[in-house]
Order: C-alpha cells, then sequence, then structure tokens
C-alpha cells in the first residue's frame, strides 16, 4: 500500500504538471496575440485625380492628373542592381490637357517606375506609353510628377486625407527641366526615377492622397545578408 507521504508527493508533481501546462498556453496565446496586433507593412501609395491651375500662365484650358501609383519595393532588376531599388513602384498615370485655343482635349498614359513620399508629399515617375492623335510625342520618355496631399479639417483625424482645394502637383516639363548651354535654345533634360520639381501648381477640382510609408531595407539574400539597393558610392 502506498505511504501517505508519497500520495501526497505524487498529488504535488501532477500539480505542478498543470501548472506549467497551462501556463505554456497562456505564454503561447499571448505569443499569438502580440503578433496579431503587429501593425502589417505599409506601402507607400498616391491615388486621385485632380485639375490644376499654372500659377505663371492664365488660360482657359484645363489640365489635370490623375495617379493610381503603389510601391512595389525591389521589384525592378537593373543592370548591376539585380535586386531592384526601394523606390520600385508600379501602378498608372493619366495626363489630360484640354486646349481651348483648339477645342481638343489631348490625354497620354505612362507607367509608373518610381514613387518615393514623405509625410503628405511624393515623387513619382512614370513611362509614357501612349498618346493621342495629336499630342506631343512623348511615347517612351519618362516624365516626373510631384504631389503635395493638402488634407483639410474634416477629414485629417479619420485619416481620410480630403480637403482637395490645398493639395498641389508638379511636373518636369513646360519648362522646369532644361539643360541651358551656351547661346543655343535650351533643350529639355531627360528626368531619372523618381526625378521632379516641387508640387508648385494648385488644385482647383478634385485631389490626391498620399499614403507615406519608410523605404524598407533589402530583403534579405538566400545567404542572410541583404544585397546592396545600389551601385556603392564613389
Amino acid at each position: 500500500m502506498m505511504s501517505l507521504s508519497v500520495r501526497r508527493t505524487l498529488v504535488a508533481i501532477a500539480a505542478l504538471g498543470t501548472g506549467l501546462a497551462v501556463a505554456g498556453v497562456s505564454v503561447a496565446a499571448s505569443a499569438d496575440q502580440e503578433q496579431e496586433q503587429k501593425p502589417r507593412p505599409v506601402r507607400a501609395s498616391v491615388v486621385g485625380s485632380g485639375e490644376f491651375v499654372l500659377p505663371y500662365h492664365r488660360d482657359k484650358d484645363v489640365r489635370s492628373f490623375t495617379f493610381d501609383a503603389r510601391a512595389a519595393p525591389y521589384s525592378r532588376p537593373l543592370p548591376g542592381i539585380p535586386g531592384g531599388l526601394p523606390t520600385d513602384a508600379r501602378g498608372t498615370v493619366k495626363v489630360s490637357h484640354y486646349s481651348a485655343e483648339r477645342d481638343i482635349t489631348y490625354t497620354s498614359k505612362g507607367r509608373v517606375d518610381c514613387l518615393v513620399t514623405g509625410v503628405r508629399t511624393a515623387t513619382l515617375t512614370a513611362v509614357i506609353t501612349e498618346v493621342s492623335p495629336g499630342g506631343p510625342p512623348n511615347a517612351g520618355k519618362r516624365v516626373g510628377f510631384s504631389v503635395y496631399d493638402g488634407g483639410d479639417g474634416k477629414g485629417e483625424e479619420k485619416g481620410e486625407g480630403k480637403g482637395r482645394s490645398k493639395d498641389r502637383v508638379g511636373f518636369s516639363w513646360n519648362g522646369v527641366n532644361l539643360l541651358p548651354k551656351g547661346t543655343t535654345p535650351p533643350k529639355e533634360a531627360p528626368v531619372g526615377t523618381c526625378m521632379a520639381p516641387a508640387p508648385y501648381a494648385p488644385v482647383t477640382k478634385g485631389g490626391y492622397v498620399v499614403a507615406h510609408a519608410e523605404l524598407p531595407s533589402p530583403p534579405l539574400s538566400p545567404k542572410g545578408s541583404t544585397e546592396p539597393a545600389g551601385p556603392s558610392p564613389e
């Protein structure tokens, strides 16, 4: 027959085991909850459509940009940069210009290749893929845009980024990206990825929402290290 002291010892061991099991379940549940509560990675984006005016040239023309640009970091390999860049992006842009003098609307569309954001600001570039008849011969050229999301008192608290009357845009043509040289008329300079002037043109109708996100680090390589995002500085 089992002695009283032995029975007491076995009961104590069983109780201890049950307590450890419960503690283990609690720790696992807590870890799962913590994992669920961690914010998912945010990707930068610029979306919206707006009409704007040129502050230095008043006319009756109607100009507008439509953006649907979203960050896609390290997705566009380049020669010497097989892992791509943190500013890689995808999406579309549409440029529309109604000429009051000619009573015709010219449009062009482009494929986004670069996007970088700050708080309420963004620059992006796109390669033009389509131009309507009579439009500028820009097919195949990269053009740059900048956006300022002005927000407003109604939408800010809800994170809706409204307030379209305060928005602004900029773009890389119409005399803001020239290469002066000697006495010859300056030519328009090529546009690099994510290059655009400050957003200098006030939006008069519609607007844009800029979702800011920091540029992410390169993904881990198979060996566990990160690939360089670009050429080494000289």
